[in-house]
């Protein structure tokens, strides 16, 4: 069994002419192209601890097995907008689970697809601790009932958006929390 003592987030951009290479590009960017990777779901475990991704770059050899909840978007048509997000919602309790949310989007900026991911984590965060709320409320509204319900102490995203090539070559974009032992 394995369950994950730490987390980092990561993000990339990559172009070229074929989508494989692209993509490859994109975890190069993001530092994880050296690493065999899982897709796991999106549970932050109770007691994993945020680190840096400087220092979760140097805690893995090329070649490892890593665990990753990853979003990525594609694109090939010039100067269209694509966004890949993961969210992430922490509960007050740190040995309670918290929450990692995918994104993926065409014409939303950095921002708009960061706060949606954000607010998907913390929507399903804020159900599993029986927190009200309404969900047609603005996502800064829902904040400050998460701030004072004191269950639900932080909320954040990575997020990469980038514009297709006007070339017309493959742009790959990619968000990513990387679990370790």
């Amino acid at each position: 069994m394995f369950l994950p003592k730490q987390i980092f987030l990561t993000k990339g951009v990559g172009r070229h002419k074929e989508q494989l290479s692209s993509f490859e590009l994109a975890l190069r960017s993001a530092g994880i192209a050296a690493c065999n990777l899982v897709r796991v779901s999106s549970i932050f475990p109770g007691g994993c601890k945020l680190i840096s991704r400087q220092e979760g770059l140097r805690k893995f050899d090329p070649g490892e097995v890593i665990f990753a909840v990853m979003s990525e978007n594609t694109t090939r048509e010039p100067h269209r907008l694509i966004a890949a997000s993961v969210g992430l919602a922490l509960p007050a309790d740190k040995k309670a689970y918290g929450y990692l949310s995918e994104h993926h989007s065409f014409g939303q900026t950095d921002e708009e697809a960061g706060d949606y991911a954000e607010e998907l984590a913390a929507e399903m965060l804020a159900t599993t601790l029986n927190v009200e709320f309404d969900p047609d409320r603005s996502w800064d509204e829902k904040k400050e009932i998460y701030r004072i319900s004191n269950k639900i102490v932080r909320t954040m995203n990575v997020t990469q958006s980038a514009v297709g090539d006007k070339y017309a070559k493959w742009t790959t974009v990619i968000a990513a929390a990387i679990l370790l032992p």
